[in-house]
């Protein structure tokens, strides 16, 4: 009965050496030995399955970013985040290139969502930048 050797396998990371280096250096190795485990992430629980990824939730995950960025507080035990107003505007800026790209291909709550979406972020964007205090 002999026990069978499991054949270990080499990495080698090629980017920026010339082809003798590449040949001749393996990166990393696998350990053989059975005591090391690789670290798992503590077990967080049962979690809810995440909903489907479409456009709206896309474009409601980029318009939810910018509002952040803007220092909308979502929820009141948390403390008020940062502002970053020219990373705001960038958020901003790609979703009116989305909406311009993506005319004629969007249903139409689609493209309701982003119009919506880009109206509320362009208003918030017009009262951050002037220093008004916010309307609720």
């Amino acid at each position: 009965m002999g026990e069978t050797e499991e054949t270990g396998f080499v990495i080698r990371d090629k980017r920026g050496q010339s082809r003798e280096e590449s040949v001749s250096k393996p990166v990393a190795e696998p350990s053989t030995d059975p005591t090391t485990t690789t670290p798992h992430p503590p077990d967080a629980g049962p979690s809810e399955p995440a909903p489907p990824l479409s456009f709206s939730s896309f474009i409601f995950s980029l318009g939810t970013s910018a509002l952040m960025l803007m220092g909308e507080q979502f929820s009141p035990d948390q403390p008020a985040p940062g502002v970053n107003l020219p990373q705001a505007k960038e958020i901003i800026d790609i979703l009116s290139l989305l909406e311009e790209k993506t005319k004629g291909n969007l249903t139409e709550e689609e493209a309701t969502v982003i119009r919506d979406m880009l109206y509320t972020l362009r208003m918030k964007y017009v009262e951050s930048a002037s220093g008004a205090a916010p309307s609720s």
